[in-house]
């Protein structure tokens, strides 16, 4: 049996430290920068370009000719050196048009042929109440999981349980897309409740077999019942998350640009999901179990 609640202080240091660096890295970059985090023309509205070219060129140069063609403030992100995503605050309703307006402007000015690879046109509205729906989504989805749980388990601890374990979940993803300075997009939104689902299967798990020995052990410690529980769902923890490790995996080396986000996004989820369902769930439930 692995005395797993041995570590549970250093780990709710580690967690509470993390959950810091994301709330001070949060205000920092919103101080410095306006906003914390990069978010796609999904949610900020505008049209964005994936451009692609017959030969390497910067950035610096495209929003140089862009802003000299009335498109101030584009932003670009480097896909590789021949492919770079254009976001420019115009909205039209002809998207075709605009794309070639773009396209056009760069090719002239660098003299060289340029492809419009894909195009997505959002108007600001509608960007905001996407937004907006993201974070109802995500908030509903915690309720609706501490609900089910503390009905299932007939017990407030296993829900408050579960659900810090989930919360403790989502700054984690979104601290890496704040440091490494990557879009927030509907894809990571979508990665984010997958992950959430994710983490609570593997925390039902771990608390079904708590409440199991807790039957049968009736004169054991909970500590040790906890402790028992989490080493006999160990192996099936640890081979779920590393089947779905490896499938994440190669979707971020062969799936391409498209799919990087939303795969990286479920990677971090996966290992701090197993990490959050031993080292997060089982303690909080312990500090909360009034039950004799």
């Amino acid at each position: 049996m692995i005395d797993f609640l041995k570590y549970r202080y250093i780990c709710g240091f580690f967690s509470l430290a993390m959950f810091a660096i994301f709330i001070g890295a949060f205000y920092y970059k919103r101080a410095t920068k306006g906003q914390a985090f990069s978010y796609s023309v999904e949610f900020t509205g505008g049209t964005q370009a994936l451009l692609a070219f017959e030969k390497p060129v910067k950035s610096s140069e495209i929003i140089e000719i862009l802003e000299k063609n009335g498109w101030s403030g584009a932003i670009t992100r480097e896909f590789g050196p021949k492919e770079i995503l254009v976001r420019v605050k115009e909205f039209s309703s002809d998207v075709a048009g605009l794309s070639e307006r773009i396209r056009s402007s760069i090719e002239t000015s660098l003299n060289t042929p340029v492809k419009v690879l894909q195009i997505d046109s959002i108007g600001q509205g509608i960007g905001e109440a996407l937004a907006w729906n993201s974070i109802k989504a995500i908030i509903i989805g915690l309720l609706l999981m501490l609900l089910y749980i503390a009905w299932r388990f007939w017990s407030v601890s296993y829900g408050l349980g579960a659900v810090i374990a989930l919360f403790h979940d989502i700054p984690a993803i979104l601290l890496f897309f704040m440091l490494f300075n990557k879009e927030i997009s509907s894809n990571v939104i979508s990665a984010i409740l997958a992950v959430l689902g994710y983490s609570i299967n593997d925390t039902i798990v771990v608390f079904t077999r708590i409440r199991e020995n807790i039957k049968t052990m009736p004169n054991i410690a909970l500590e040790q019942v906890i402790n028992l529980s989490l080493t006999q769902t160990l192996r099936r923890t640890i081979l779920t998350s590393l089947s779905t490790a490896l499938v994440v995996i190669s979707l971020i080396v062969l799936g391409g640009e498209a799919l990087r986000d939303l795969s990286t996004a479920l990677l971090i989820g996966i290992v701090v999901g197993t990490y959050s369902s031993i080292y997060i769930a089982s303690p909080v439930m312990l500090m909360f179990y009034k039950e004799k």
